[in-house]
């Protein structure tokens, strides 16, 4: 019995990136460490946003980045960033995304850095839920 639960735990998937297309395109991955969302909502007037929520609250800081390591390396940055009441939502939002998409899709690891945290997501299976987002709204033509 002990060698079954064992071989059952095995075959459970790692957390999945989630895509849907309402009310809003996103994209979300949930762990015990973070969850990540990312909406476009072409409502407003910065219709990207990203929202890193974490247990415990963001370090103060003015910058936020985000470092993606893998085949297509990169860190991106702003000053841009915002802080819900609580301090466990940090988000970012823009009228373009597509260096956050890219480096979703394109690399094995991202790490969220504010202040003196390191917080470090999986992105296996994030490319498909990426460009099932970057459709999101599209109307085939005719």
């Amino acid at each position: 019995m002990r060698a079954l639960i064992a071989l059952l735990l095995l075959a459970v998937p790692a957390q999945a990136w989630d895509f849907t297309p309402i009310p809003v395109c996103t994209i979300a991955k949930d762990t015990p460490t973070l969850l990540v969302r990312v909406t476009f909502d072409p409502s407003r007037p910065e219709p990207y946003a990203i929202s890193l929520t974490r247990p415990e609250p963001w370090p103060l800081t003015d910058s936020f980045g985000l470092r993606f390591d893998g085949p297509q390396a990169m860190t991106i940055g702003t000053a841009r960033h915002r802080v819900s009441n609580d301090g466990r939502i940090l988000t970012v939002s823009d009228t373009g995304f597509g260096n956050v998409l890219d480096g979703l899709a394109q690399n094995t690891t991202a790490t969220a850095l504010a202040g003196g945290a390191e917080v470090p997501v999986d992105l296996t299976g994030a490319e498909p839920a990426v460009e099932a987002f970057r459709a999101c709204g599209v109307v085939p033509s005719a």
